[in-house]
């Protein structure tokens, strides 16, 4: 899985829609479309603001990790 396929993922298991998330983002519905595609990807401040929506670890958005509440080692 990677980060166009996990986002999309964690969207159609939330129950809020697009407009939703694009509007936290401030970006349009059809840049987040561009996301869950694969045509781009955000830059590191809205991967951020994705994971944080969602309540998952950065690495478990770009598919370094496949439990989403991880901490890095050595974190408490």
């Amino acid at each position: 899985m990677n980060f166009h396929e996990r986002l999309r993922q964690l969207r159609l298991e939330s129950p809020s829609m697009q407009k939703e998330l694009a509007e936290y983002l401030n970006i349009t519905v059809r840049t987040l479309q561009r996301y869950e595609t694969g045509e781009t990807e955000p830059n590191i401040e809205a991967l951020i603001k994705i994971a944080d929506y969602y309540n998952v670890t950065v690495d478990y958005l770009i598919a370094r990790s496949d439990n989403p509440n991880a901490t890095p080692s050595g974190e408490q």
